[in-house]
């Protein structure tokens, strides 16, 4: 008597600073379906019916009583969803899947065409039992045949006569089925799993959730949704008294980002469990056992207010001047999701940009400014909720620029008098730019390409070219640049940039294009 006391006692304890931290979310009530006997282990068929089982008497001359509760065998039934959550027009859902012992738990494909459900090790007309005499739970699959008829009972091949598999739940991609079992490699008396269905209609090896989920006491009642919320039932963790259920919310690996008790409305002292959901409605059913002297019962509710889960990182993105390291003010930068999907683009100001990202995902991160070179970086989110993270994107003024598939010095080209070689004034001071170019960049090597126009003879206008080109050089070395560092070469008129060829009337100005000289890097590849 003291022990059961002592039991109570911390139970009200246990619950009560629990209801303190939880805000109730739903309103719930018990359906007229229920009788005496346990009903639960609720299942959506399409929209608009409902699975789920119940004890079925049956005329048979032998006892055909559960030694468990003294209750008649579990047969599935089948329901018509009203509004309110009431069930009408209910009866036995198949006599295919129905046998004289327990069906139970179901799961469908999306085309109802598909079920996964549970059974008791009763198959082909054989009751089977493990080493110790019990007659452990299996999990069956069968199709729907042409007469919308079930066909095609088979047993899972991951099931033995050893330990138990059941209540499966499939993911909303169909991909996936989750189940409990005692199967060796369970944490606890019975843990959830998850198996890999495959496009080809196999199934890989089953998966135990670990300790996120599971733990050393009972697992139980998995159910999915398309919203990747795990919600089943456990005593294992700290809750209002037995089986309580509990809501794991999975992150797109699979890992669990956080685990929440559904609170009092849903969880009582007693045993709650078989939780589903309809995730457009909020609204679905569980089953509990919560009124003494009474046995399984199944609930309706309708979530008010639904849970949300978000992980967010904050990246706060700065825009540097890659050589002076000074912030670059209304730079624009852009980011992406998978390299490719934009998510957001911004102009960032002296204080940089903060970016919330959600968790567990790439991004990639550009940044741009007119007269700069453009800078890419990649941001790795974790799964650590509000963690922050710094990114620094360093562009430099833009130096360089492509030309006919070659890289050369972004500088207004070099232009000579007609006929001549020798250093303009103007000339000048855009050679003194590409001095400051190949000082700032200590790796690169030039060639001076030297052009002329077409007036002239071809060999003529070649000589003239070289010393227009040899000039040039020697004007960068005689500031300083190593000779190994700049070459120069004459074309002549071998690359025109128009189209003043021989024999085309062409104004000076047009000619004049054709004049210049051009500093392309020979080995483009240091500036990476």
């Amino acid at each position: 008597m003291i022990k059961k006391l002592i039991i109570a006692l911390l139970l009200i304890v246990s619950y009560s600073s629990i209801s303190q931290e939880v805000e109730e979310r739903y309103i719930i009530k018990n359906l007229a379906v229920n009788n005496q006997y346990s009903n639960f282990g609720t299942s959506f068929y399409g929209e608009d019916k409902l699975i789920f089982a119940m004890p079925a008497k049956r005329n048979y001359i032998i006892n055909n009583t559960w030694k468990g509760n003294q209750q008649p065998f579990l047969d599935l039934y089948i329901g018509d969803i009203e509004v309110g959550g009431e069930l009408i027009n209910v009866k036995k859902f198949s006599s295919k899947l129905n046998t004289k012992f327990h069906e139970s738990n179901v799961t469908f494909t999306k085309d109802k065409k598909t079920v996964y459900f549970t059974r008791s090790n009763y198959f082909e007309g054989k009751y089977h039992k493990d080493s110790l005499g019990i007659n452990r739970l299996k999990l069956f699959k069968a199709t729907v045949g042409d007469n919308n008829e079930w066909i095609d009972i088979e047993p899972m091949l991951f099931n033995s006569d050893n330990y138990s598999v059941g209540h499966p739940s499939l993911s909303d991609d169909q991909k996936t089925l989750y189940f409990v079992s005692d199967m060796p490699g369970s944490i606890g008396k019975t843990d959830i799993f998850k198996v890999a269905v495959k496009s080809d209609g196999t199934y890989g090896e089953p998966v135990n959730l670990g300790r996120d989920i599971n733990t050393v006491e009972k697992e139980m009642f998995p159910y999915i949704d398309g919203n990747d919320e795990l919600y089943y039932s456990s005593d294992g963790k700290e809750g209002y008294g037995m089986l309580d259920i509990y809501m794991s919310k999975l992150q797109e690996d699979g890992s669990v980002f956080k685990t929440i008790n559904l609170g009092p409305s849903i969880n009582s002292a007693r045993d709650d469990f078989a939780f589903i959901i309809n995730k457009e409605k909020r609204s679905g059913y569980f089953s509990s056992n919560r009124w003494a002297n009474k046995d399984d019962d199944i609930f309706y509710f309708v979530e008010e207010k639904p849970y949300i889960f978000e992980c967010n990182q904050n990246i706060n993105i700065i825009v540097k001047n890659k050589t002076t390291k000074e912030i670059i003010p209304d730079a624009y930068v852009s980011i992406y999701k998978d390299e490719e999907i934009v998510v957001d683009s911004v102009i960032v100001g002296n204080g940089g940009y903060d970016f919330v990202a959600k968790c567990n995902l790439n991004f990639k991160v550009e940044a741009d400014k007119k007269k700069f070179t453009s800078a890419t970086t990649f941001v790795e989110t974790s799964g650590d909720n509000k963690l922050e993270k710094n990114v620094v994107l360093e562009i430099q003024p833009s130096d360089f620029i492509v030309v006919r598939e070659k890289i050369m010095i972004d500088i207004a080209p070099i232009y000579f008098d007609y006929d001549k070689s020798n250093i303009r004034k103007d000339a000048a001071l855009v050679l003194d730019k590409v001095v400051t170019v190949m000082e700032a960049y200590p790796e690169i090597i030039v060639e001076s390409g030297s052009h002329t126009d077409s007036r002239g003879p071809d060999a003529y206008n070649l000589s003239l070219s070289d010393r227009r080109a040899n000039s040039t050089v020697e004007y960068i070395i005689s500031q300083g640049i190593s000779p190994d560092r700049i070459s120069g070469k004459g074309y002549g008129e071998t690359q025109l940039t128009n189209k003043c060829s021989n024999g085309v009337r062409c104004t000076s100005d047009e000619h004049q294009l054709n004049r210049r000289t051009e500093f392309v890097i020979v080995n483009p590849e240091v500036l990476n």
